[in-house]
C-alpha cells in the first residue's frame, strides 16, 4: 500500500490532540470572540431593492443571540437537529451560528428538494424546528406536514405574500426575534453560557450528502474538524481582513459553509449574498471578490462567456484577444517547466496585460482576486491553464463532505496543475490495493447520524476512511484524482477505464456543458454529451442553422458535426481503448430540480444511464 503523510514534521494529527486557534477550541468560541472585537464593522452585505444594505458584526451577534434564546425557550434541545430551508441569505448565517450556539446541530435543506425530500430530512434528523424562506418554500412543509408528526415549529423568513396566512404550527421571523429579546430580560447569561458549554467533539452542523448513490445520509462535523478547517486554512490561504467574498453556492453544502460562514469567522473579512443563482455573474462584477470559489460548472460557465464575448467581437478585438492569451499561456508553460520567459516574452506579456487582460479580468469581475478556487468535481487542467493566462490563479483542491470540505489544495504559489495538490498539514493519504484514496486526520468526519452501520462501512479496519475516489500521488506528494471506485468502466476486452478524465477533456469545449462516458460491460466506449445552450446557439444563429426549441437544436446535423469535432478532438489524447467510438446528444436541458443532477450539479451516473438506456442502446 502506497502512502503519503501530511506535509511537515507533526505527521497525522491524533484524534486526541486538542486543536486551538485564535485561543478558541469551537467555532462558536470563535464566532462569538470576533463579534466582540469587530464590533461595528461591516460583517454582511446584500441587496435589498437593488441597492447594497450592510450589517456589522454586532448584528451578526444580537441576531443569532435571539434566535438561540428564542428556540431554547420554545424547547430546543442539546443535541437536537434544526433544518434551514432558504437560499443563501443573512438570516440563514443568524440561525446557523444561534442553533450551534445554544447547543442545537443546524442543517440545510436545497431549495430544490421537494416536498418529500423535505420530509425524509426532517424526519431522519429528528429535527424540532425548521426555518423555511418564504411562501413557497412554505408550501412545501404544508403539503406533506402530516408526514413530519415531530416537528414543533416552522418559521417563516420572508413575510410577503402571506399577510393573511395564519397556522398555529408556523410562526415569522420577526416574531422569533421578539420572543429572544424578551427572554434577553429575563435569561441574561443563557446564551454565553450555553455558548461555553459548547465541546470541541459536539457537533457544529448535520451535512446531508448529495445522495448519488441511495438516500442522503447526514455526516456529523465537529467543532474540531472546523477548527482544524481554519487552521490549517491559514498555512495554505491568504484571508485579510479587508477581503470581499461572494456567496453564491448552497450553504447546505460543507463547501460553501466553509468559505462564507467558518473562514469568515476566522479572518474577520466581509461576505456579499448573491441575489440568486441567475445573477451570480452580475455580482460578481459588482462586487470584484478578493478570493472566490466555485464548482467546475461556474468556471466552465466563465469560459462559456468570454468565449462568447470574443467571438461577438470585431477582428482586431479577437487578433488581440488571441495574441494576449498565447502571451499568457507562454508563461504558464514556462512556470510548468521551471524556467524563467525570456525579455522579449515579459515584454510581449506585459503590453498583453497592459491593453487586453486587464480589462477582461475588470469585465468578468475578478480584477481583485489573488486566489480562485475549483473544488467539489474535476475540473480540466486545460481550463485551469486558460484561467493562468489571462492573469487569474485557479487552484484545485479536494475534499468531501466526510472530510469536512477540504482534503488537499495547491497553493497558489506551487501551483501543480492536473493535481488537487498535497495534504492539509497534519492529515495523511494513502493508496489502498485497489485504487482507492484513504483519509486519516483531524478532518475526518464523526460519522453519519443515526446510521452505525453506514458509519461502519466507510471507515477501513485501521480507522482509515473509505473515500470511494480512485487516484495517486506523485513524488511531489501531491493527489491526483482519476475518478470514482464505482464509476470504473470495465469494458468487454477487460479493460479498467475511469471515465472522469475524458469526460473533463470534453467539457473544456464551450460547447459541452456536460458528458457521461458509457462502456461498461460492452465492446466500446460511447458518450451521452448536453451541448452548452448559450454557445450552440450562438454557433447556429450566426451560421443560420434554423431551430425551434432545444431539442430541434439538438438535432441539428451541422451541430452534430460540431459536437463530433470536439469528441475527435479529444481522442486525440486518449490510447485507442479510450476513445471514442460514438455519441448522442441529450435533447433536454438538465437542472438541479431534475433527478440526473444533485444540487450541486454533479450527474448522477445511475439516473442518466436508467433514463437514456434506449440513447445508449442506439450506439451499440
Amino acid at each position: 500500500m502506497e502512502v503519503s503523510v501530511a506535509q511537515g514534521d507533526q505527521g497525522i494529527i491524533p484524534d486526541n490532540e486538542p486543536i486551538i486557534l485564535d485561543g478558541c477550541d469551537t467555532i462558536v468560541g470563535l464566532w462569538a470572540k470576533r463579534c466582540g472585537e469587530m464590533g461595528e464593522r461591516v460583517a454582511h452585505r446584500e441587496k435589498k431593492l437593488g441597492i447594497w444594505q450592510a450589517y456589522t458584526w454586532s448584528d451578526y451577534y444580537h441576531g443569532a443571540r435571539c434566535i438561540g434564546l428564542a428556540l431554547l425557550s420554545l424547547g430546543l434541545e442539546k443535541g437536537q437537529a434544526v433544518q434551514i430551508l432558504s437560499e443563501d441569505r443573512r438570516e440563514w448565517l443568524y440561525c446557523d451560528l444561534g442553533v450551534a450556539a445554544v447547543g442545537g446541530i443546524p442543517s440545510g435543506v436545497y431549495t430544490t428538494d421537494s416536498a418529500e425530500q423535505l420530509a425524509y430530512l426532517v424526519n431522519d434528523s429528528g429535527a424540532a424546528f425548521l426555518f423555511v424562506e418564504n411562501d413557497e418554500q412554505l408550501d412545501k412543509f404544508l403539503e406533506v406536514r402530516s408526514q413530519m408528526p415531530d416537528l414543533k415549529k416552522v418559521i417563516v423568513f420572508d413575510s410577503e405574500g402571506l399577510a393573511d396566512f395564519h397556522d398555529p404550527q408556523v410562526m415569522f421571523l420577526d416574531e422569533l426575534l421578539d420572543i429572544g429579546e424578551e427572554e434577553l430580560t429575563v435569561h441574561t447569561d443563557r446564551f454565553e453560557a450555553a455558548l461555553a458549554a459548547a465541546q470541541p467533539t459536539d457537533p457544529r452542523m448535520l451535512i446531508y450528502t448529495s445522495g448519488t448513490t441511495g438516500p442522503p445520509k447526514g455526516a456529523i462535523i465537529t467543532h474540531r474538524n472546523m477548527v482544524y478547517q481554519l487552521s490549517a486554512g491559514q498555512q495554505l490561504l491568504d484571508y485579510d481582513r479587508d477581503d470581499e467574498l461572494l456567496c453564491f453556492l448552497p450553504l447546505c453544502h460543507v463547501l460553501e459553509r466553509l468559505i462564507s460562514v467558518e473562514f469568515p469567522i476566522f479572518a474577520g473579512c466581509r461576505v456579499n449574498f448573491a441575489e440568486s443563482p441567475e445573477t451570480v455573474f452580475d455580482n460578481l462584477r459588482e462586487v470584484s471578490p478578493n478570493s472566490f470559489t466555485g464548482v467546475p460548472r461556474i468556471w466552465e460557465k466563465v469560459y462559456s462567456r468570454i468565449t462568447i464575448m470574443r467571438s461577438e467581437a470585431a477582428w482586431i478585438g479577437r487578433k488581440a484577444f488571441d495574441w494576449a492569451v498565447r502571451a499568457g499561456m507562454r508563461r504558464v508553460a514556462a512556470r510548468e517547466e521551471g524556467r524563467g520567459l525570456g525579455v522579449f516574452a515579459r515584454l510581449n506579456l506585459m503590453l498583453a496585460n497592459l491593453l487586453v487582460l486587464r480589462n477582461l479580468r475588470n469585465l468578468v469581475g475578478l480584477a481583485r482576486t489573488r486566489r480562485c478556487t475549483s473544488g467539489a468535481a474535476p475540473i480540466s487542467p486545460e481550463l485551469i491553464r486558460w484561467f493562468a493566462a489571462i492573469g487569474v490563479d485557479l487552484i484545485e483542491g479536494y475534499g468531501m463532505t466526510e472530510t469536512s470540505g477540504v482534503a488537499t489544495v495547491n497553493p497558489v504559489d506551487d501551483n501543480h496543475i492536473g493535481t488537487v495538490g498535497p495534504p492539509l498539514p497534519g492529515l495523511g493519504l494513502r493508496i489502498a490495493d485497489d485504487g482507492e484514496l484513504q483519509v486519516k486526520g483531524p478532518a475526518v468526519f464523526k460519522g453519519y447520524w443515526n446510521k452505525p452501520d453506514k458509519t461502519a462501512e466507510t471507515f477501513t479496519d485501521d480507522g482509515w476512511l473509505r473515500t470511494g475516489d480512485v487516484g495517486r500521488i506523485d513524488n511531489h506528494g501531491c493527489l491526483t484524482i482519476t475518478g470514482r471506485l464505482k464509476d470504473i468502466i470495465i469494458t468487454a476486452g477487460g479493460k479498467n477505464i475511469t471515465p472522469a478524465e475524458i469526460e473533463s477533456r470534453l467539457k473544456f469545449s464551450p460547447y459541452v456543458s456536460d458528458a457521461v462516458v458509457i462502456g461498461d460491460g460492452r465492446k466500446y466506449l460511447t458518450c451521452l454529451i448536453m451541448i452548452d445552450q448559450e454557445n450552440v446557439e450562438r454557433f447556429a444563429q450566426d451560421r443560420q442553422i434554423p431551430y425551434a426549441d432545444f431539442a430541434s437544436l439538438t438535432r441539428a446535423p451541422e451541430v452534430r458535426d460540431l459536437i463530433g469535432q470536439v469528441v475527435a478532438e479529444t481522442n486525440k489524447a486518449f490510447a485507442q481503448v479510450e476513445q471514442i467510438k460514438d455519441f448522442r446528444l441529450i435533447d433536454i436541458l438538465l437542472t438541479a430540480e431534475d433527478e440526473e443532477l444533485t444540487p450541486t450539479m454533479k450527474l448522477k451516473r445511475n439516473y442518466v444511464n436508467q433514463r437514456h438506456a434506449n440513447l445508449i442502446d442506439s450506439m451499440y
